[in-house]
């Protein structure tokens, strides 16, 4: 695919392929153009040519999973510290309830929407900016100026009508909520969420763009580190609005952490010396169509979570909060599985730019047999181990043993529907990475949410707050399999046949190594030291049964293992 078959918001459209079409992200400003920027020592950008090298994509990785495990930890002591303060009881679920705000946000205006919009976006205008010469606009800039002031007035709006809106949209989300006066009150605070993480998402996709992602790797560490710091400061006085008073300190400071780096990628860029050339298209009638599948599938992405609070809302009270601090252990394999995704979507959009179609599909199948490893051992150990876990985590405080018993039921179900939610977050970073627009992951993404709607309505009668989790993992695994069967058709021409065969290798070694990891955790007395001898059985079974039936990547796992018991033999 030439460049000038993709026209993206703002880009004037250029007559012919940027300078560095292969193996060259087009980021960095040193692909021989005269560009004054560069990247710098420490960066993981720099890497000396613009290249996204696998040198390159290893740093990036290594940093990303260190500031992205460094936020799971503070997500962890957030949920903590709500479960200490606030238990799992009625204020608890109202402050759940508008926390439902930001969830939605996060999904559509960091991880999903406007991160598969963007990326893309400036990937192409940072290679175009490659092409031209000094009296050009600087499509970059032309990007910013086109989109960011649109997005500026949208997202206070969208705001303010959330705030004036709040007690409707309490009734919407949970009705027969037990304190909906302080749901509403919570949903007035986190709704500026809408603003502050539409800027913190633009600000991330520019970045990852540019071959920068320390800063985006740390927006999530700044916004627990706000959520903890104002709970502690004003939980006395305010109860469990200051827990929604820290989610919009924590949406400021992501804004906040990436401002100082972006201005630095945007000031070493040589300036904008020429006029936009009149007719450039402002925002291209591609670039619409594409806006609405995207925004689609990530509203009916998140709707899963809101399908699930008001299903539980009539339960009694403490049901959405097993909910909520389920998940939130549960999904913590998920997030590390995907790191390296996210790291790899600039380098798989700009193969699919440049009609590098075989390059996309093999950097595609090592990230899913990569995530599938990651995840499943994770999910492997929280199905083993979710009483041990959630006792170590939770049980102190207002959070006694009961729901250390319903909390960790719920998350066992969750676990089962992990591999489906990586899929998901993995696949769909495919399909929109060449830039246009494809309806297949809305639609598949609406059949999960379809079925995840009705079964619930059916299992919540028979097992209450389980059947809801059950529903959740049913739903987002047809969708994941609806996504990985549809790739090679509509996206990369992934080999269907043998993904779905290195899936199934990688899901028996999980359920063989659950079984032993359950058991370990039973023989040891200690919660902690159970679940940490149950996670090393279970890794260590898994990877002998994956690399036993020659599972794609698991030698690449295991050679740093192989490569020490060859040195010292």
């Amino acid at each position: 695919m030439s460049e000038t078959r993709q026209s993206l918001p703002g880009i004037p459209p250029q007559p012919g392929p940027p300078r560095a079409a292969t193996g060259e992200i087009g980021a960095t400003g040193t692909s021989g153009t005269g560009g004054t920027g560069g990247t710098k020592a420490g960066d993981p950008g720099a890497s000396g040519g613009g290249l996204f090298s696998g040198k390159f994509l290893a740093r990036a990785a290594f940093l990303t999973a260190l500031l992205t495990a460094a936020g799971a930890l503070l997500g962890l002591l957030r949920d903590q510290t709500i479960a200490h303060l606030y238990g799992a009881g009625p204020d608890t679920d109202a402050f759940l309830v508008a926390w439902t705000v930001p969830e939605v946000a996060s999904t559509l205006l960091i991880e999903d929407a406007m991160a598969l919009i963007l990326v893309p976006a400036f990937s192409l205008a940072l290679a175009r900016r490659a092409s031209h010469q000094a009296p050009e606009p600087d499509p970059v800039r032309v990007l910013m100026r086109t989109t960011l002031p649109r997005l500026f007035l949208a997202l206070s709006a969208g705001a303010a009508l959330l705030v004036a809106a709040a007690p409707w949209v309490v009734a919407a989300l949970a009705p027969g909520l037990p304190e909906p006066r302080v749901a509403v009150d919570c949903t007035r605070l986190t709704a500026t969420c809408a603003f502050s993480f539409g800027l913190a998402g633009y600000m991330s996709a520019a970045l990852r763009a540019h071959g920068s992602f320390v800063a985006p790797a740390m927006i999530y560490t700044s916004y627990n580190v706000g959520i903890i710091t104002t709970m502690l400061l004003l939980s006395d006085r305010m109860g469990v609005r200051a827990a929604a008073a820290g989610v919009a300190a924590g949406g400021v400071l992501m804004v906040l952490v990436q401002s100082p780096a972006l201005w630095r990628r945007l000031k070493e860029r040589r300036p904008v010396t020429g006029r936009e050339p009149k007719g450039t298209p402002r925002v291209p009638p591609v670039a619409l169509g594409l806006l609405a599948p995207v925004i689609v599938f990530a509203l009916s992405r998140q709707s899963q979570v809101l399908i699930e609070r008001f299903l539980a809302a009539p339960l009694p009270a403490g049901a959405i909060s097993h909910l909520n601090y389920a998940q939130k252990v549960a999904q913590m394999p998920m997030v590390l599985s995907l790191m390296l995704c996210t790291v790899t979507f600039p380098v798989v959009a700009r193969a699919m730019a440049a009609g590098e179609t075989d390059r996309a599909r093999r950097r595609v199948e090592r990230d899913l047999a990569m995530a599938g490893i990651i995840v499943l051992v994770g999910a492997a150990t929280v199905i083993a181990c979710a009483p041990q876990i959630i006792e170590v985590l939770f049980q102190r405080g207002a959070f006694d043993a009961a729901d250390t018993a319903a909390t960790a039921a719920v998350m066992r179900v969750y676990a089962l529907g992990l591999l489906g939610h990586t899929l998901v977050g993995a696949l769909v970073r495919c399909y929109f990475s060449a830039a246009r627009p494809l309806w297949f992951p809305a639609l598949a993404m609406l059949v999960g949410l379809a079925l995840t709607t009705v079964a619930g309505a059916l299992l919540v009668q028979v097992w209450g707050v389980l059947g809801i989790a059950a529903a959740n993992a049913l739903g987002i695994t047809v969708t994941a399999a609806l996504l990985l069967h549809g790739l090679a058709r509509h996206s990369v021409p992934l080999r269907t046949r043998y993904m779905t065969g290195a899936l199934v290798k990688l899901i028996a070694a999980a359920a063989a190594s659950t079984g032993s990891g359950w058991l370990c955790g039973a023989l040891v007395p200690s919660p902690v030291l159970g679940a940490t001898a149950a996670f090393v059985v279970i890794a260590v079974v898994f990877l002998g049964i994956a690399h036993a039936l020659r599972a794609p990547e698991i030698d690449t796992v295991l050679r740093p293992v192989t490569r020490k018991l060859a040195h010292a033999r």
